[in-house]
Parts: structure tokens; C-alpha cells; sequence
């Protein structure tokens, strides 16, 4: 496909956080935009004042004739009708995934972030130390970053920073300079059919690095060497003393936000400080310092965009006060992570710990149905939320009163409720003084603290 003979682009989906983020890239470049999700969004009303054209709706309709490219993402399923008429008027048609591999292959150097948990908060880390030293990166990273005011930052250098999704094996369009894996785990497995597939499918991103580039890895990724064993360039591991970046002397604040001393392929860097808690942000704090030395970036540009990064949107997100409850937003969905939130909640000034969780579709509740009730049973009162679907609509016989008793049977103090509403009521007739609330998910519960905040 010539992209120079290409004038007007369709995003079908252009709702979401990374199709919105290449619609603006583009739209940058001088091509006409426009698209349509299935209902308006801040995201979308920020593209239209913009003058990219939206449908908040997705019919056949909204296809023209003068369309050159229609792209669409993994939400969006071959039966929907506007992919069907886009394919009766022979309009190319590539992945958002497809689409975002050539527009990073336009750069000199680009940045894929994969793992199964901490994308979005090291690709925001990397991106702070590379706005502060000067590099003017474009930035397309999965949650609203303060810095850049959203989720794009389209700059003047010719760095180009993301995420790399394995979800539908999307990571494998990409042929970054540099590649990223933070961690493997088991997640997606109503895509996946294993651990030992999601692992195929990194080993496979690796070789799809540049020859001439780098892969930086997680050493506490088990047997971490298989997964890089026929990459051709340079190889950096960290986390483990044996491996060539990591950290000791770790001090924390009365915040619970960490300092550390930095080794980095035998140089000592005194006196790191995170403005975030939790040892799983040293490992993703560790995994941007490797990219930005990859870069050029010296230590001090290292330290001060970390010093000034506080937290992505919705990643222990501190969402306000109501007397002296303190409200969080984590989006946390997988156990490790639910486990890595309460690793900073842990470490919090609070009293009580009052969690609202609500499951992200019946797939991964029932794989891992007994992990959620292992990790959730310490906490002081978990409150259950109906699960999320998603876009799944079979329940494969899981609900929140299902893990709600789990988590009881265990020794745990929980209980499930259907509505937002009888959530709202619930907490505001039981949280206390001194307690710390967390709204806990993937899905919309974020709105429960919101509410209670007056938002």
C-alpha cells in the first residue's frame, strides 16, 4: 500500500485510547480523519474539535466512497456492518495494529513496551525522562498522561514510544528498534490457550526486533533466556543482581515511595526517588532507565523524569478526599496486579483497607477464580461488583456472589451487590475515618469513587 496516494482514513473504533492516538498522529500528517465508535466519549469530542467527522454509531452508511483506508481494531468482529460494506467497496482494510507498526516504522528509533501487566506506567516513565531531556518523542501510551494532557504527544524528534499489546497477538505487527517485555504471565485466555502460547507469541515479538536493535527484558521472568535465544542485536536484562541494571539501599518515604541506588552495568547511580510506591514500579522504573540509556539519556535527565512522574490515570490514582477517607482508582484486573496495588496500599497511611472490585469479563474470573479470591481474602472489607463482560456474553457460570463467597470461605471479609447504587449506599453508611477506599478494575467502578467525591 503507497500511503502517499492515500487522502482520507476511517477508524472504525476510533474511540478507543490507541486507535484515537493514531487518528491524531495522521491527522498531524495532513490526511483527512474520520470515524465512528458506538457511543461519544471525551475522546472522541476532543477528535471532533479537532475536525475529524464522527459517527456515534457504526452503520454501513457512514462508509463513502471517497474512504482510501478503513482500519479497525480487535474490538470489531467481521459481521460489523461498516467492516462488511468497506469490504464489498474493495477499500483496503489493515488492523489498528498493522496501521500503527508502519506509522512506527516512519521513525528512527521505536519503542514497543509489551508485558502482561505495567505498560501504560512504563511507557508514561519513559516518556517524562525523554520530554525532560530534550528528545521531544511522539508518545501513544494507554491511559491519560498529566504531562501531555492525554494519551498522545506527537513531537519533533524522531523517537517513537508505545505499547505493545499481546491481546490477539496485535505486538506482532510491530518491528520495533527497541522492544520491552516487563513480564509474561497467564492473561487473555479466551485468546490464548496457555502459558506456554502467550510465551511463543513473546519469543516471536523478539524476532520481530531489529537485528540491529536491543530487546530489554525482565531477569525474574522465568527461564527469560528462551524467550531471547534467536535474537540477532543486543540483549539488556534487569531486576536481579546477576543481570546488568538493578537496584539496592532501598529506602521508602512515610508515602511509601521508594529510593534506591542505581547499578547499571557496573556504574553505581546514587539516590533514585520514585514519586510512586510499589516494588513492581522500581522493576517498570528500571525497564525505562534501560530504554533511555539505550537512548543517550543521561542520569540526571533519568532522575528528574522520575522524580516528576506521579502516576498514570487510574494506576493508584489518588481520586480526592471525603473528610479523611482517602479515595484511589486502580485498574488493576489480574491478581498479580491486584497484589501489586495492595503492595502500595500496604505501604499508605490508612486504617482500614476497603476495596471495590469489580471482575473484567467471566473468562478471566473462572481462570482465575481461585487466585482472586487468594489475593482479595486479607483485605479489611472487599466489595464484589457485578462482572464486567466486556465483549463477552457468556457468564460460564461466575458471578460476584460466587467470588464474594470464595473469598469468605477462605477467611475473608466480603460481600457482592449488583448495582453501583447499592455500592454508593453501602460505603457511604460504612466507610470510616482514616480508611483508605480503592475502586478496583478494568471496567467502569472507577465511577463509584467518582460519586462519592461529588464528580
Amino acid at each position: 500500500m503507497n500511503f502517499n496516494e492515500l487522502k482520507h482514513i476511517y477508524f472504525c473504533g476510533i474511540g478507543g485510547i490507541s486507535m484515537s492516538g493514531l487518528a491524531r498522529v495522521l491527522l498531524e500528517k495532513g490526511f483527512k480523519i474520520s470515524g465512528s465508535d458506538t457511543k461519544a466519549s471525551n475522546i472522541t469530542k476532543d477528535l471532533e474539535e479537532r475536525g475529524v467527522n464522527i459517527f456515534n454509531s457504526q452503520h454501513e452508511s457512514n462508509i463513502k466512497d471517497d474512504i482510501d483506508l478503513f482500519v479497525y481494531t480487535a474490538a470489531v468482529h467481521e459481521d460489523n456492518p461498516e467492516f462488511i460494506k468497506a469490504k464489498g467497496k474493495n477499500i483496503p482494510i489493515m488492523t489498528r495494529a498493522e496501521l500503527l507498526g508502519y506509522v512506527m516504522s516512519k521513525f528512527k528509533e521505536s519503542i514497543a513496551i509489551s508485558g502482561t501487566h505495567g505498560k501504560t506506567t512504563t511507557t508514561s516513565m519513559l516518556s517524562y525522562i525523554l520530554l525532560d531531556s530534550g528528545q521531544d518523542p511522539t508518545i501513544s501510551v494507554g491511559g491519560v498522561l498529566k504531562k501531555i494532557k492525554g494519551n498522545i504527544h506527537i513531537g519533533s524528534g524522531d523517537v517513537f514510544v508505545t505499547e505493545a499489546c499481546e491481546y490477539t497477538n496485535s505486538f506482532l505487527s510491530l518491528n520495533p528498534t527497541i522492544g520491552v517485555i516487563l513480564n509474561i504471565e497467564e492473561d487473555h485466555l479466551d485468546f490464548f490457550k496457555d502459558i506456554d502460547e502467550i510465551r511463543n507469541s513473546f519469543k516471536k515479538f523478539v524476532t520481530n526486533t531489529s537485528d540491529e536493535g536491543c530487546i530489554i527484558i525482565n531477569d525474574k521472568i522465568e527461564n527469560n533466556e528462551e524467550i531471547t535465544e534467536n535474537f540477532k542485536g543486543k540483549v539488556v536484562r534487569y531486576g536481579s543482581e546477576n543481570s546488568d541494571c538493578f537496584v539496592n539501599n532501598i529506602r521508602y518515604d512515610e508515602l511509601g515511595y521508594p529510593t534506591f541506588d542505581l547499578i547499571y552495568k557496573g556504574s553505581t547511580y546514587k539516590d533514585v526517588k520514585l514519586c510512586v510506591g510499589g516494588n513492581h514500579n522500581i522493576d517498570n522504573a528500571l525497564a525505562s532507565i534501560c530504554v533511555a540509556f539505550e537512548l543517550g539519556v543521561g542520569i540526571e535527565d533519568i532522575k528528574n523524569g522520575l522524580l516528576e512522574f506521579s502516576g498514570a490515570d487510574r494506576r493508584f490514582e489518588i481520586k480526592g478526599k471525603m473528610g479523611n477517607i482517602t479515595i484511589v482508582d486502580d485498574y488493576a484486573h489480574h491478581p498479580s496486579e491486584i497484589a501489586a496495588t495492595l503492595n502500595i496500599a500496604k505501604r499508605y497511611p490508612h486504617k482500614r483497607l476497603v476495596i471495590a472490585f469489580q471482575p473484567h469479563t467471566f473468562t478471566r474470573t473462572k481462570a482465575f477464580f481461585e487466585e482472586f479470591a487468594d489475593v482479595l481474602k486479607d483485605v479489611d472489607n472487599c466489595i464484589i461488583a457485578k462482572i464486567y463482560p466486556a465483549r463477552e456474553t457468556d457468564d460460564l457460570g461466575m458471578s460476584a456472589k460466587l467470588l464474594s463467597e470464595r473469598i469468605n470461605s477462605l477467611g475473608g471479609n466480603s460481600r457482592d451487590f449488583d448495582t453501583f447504587d447499592e455500592i454508593e449506599n453501602y460505603l457511604l453508611e460504612n466507610l470510616c475515618d482514616g480508611d483508605l477506599f480503592i475502586t478496583m478494575g478494568a471496567g467502569d467502578i472507577v465511577r463509584v469513587g467518582e460519586v462519592l467525591l461529588g464528580e
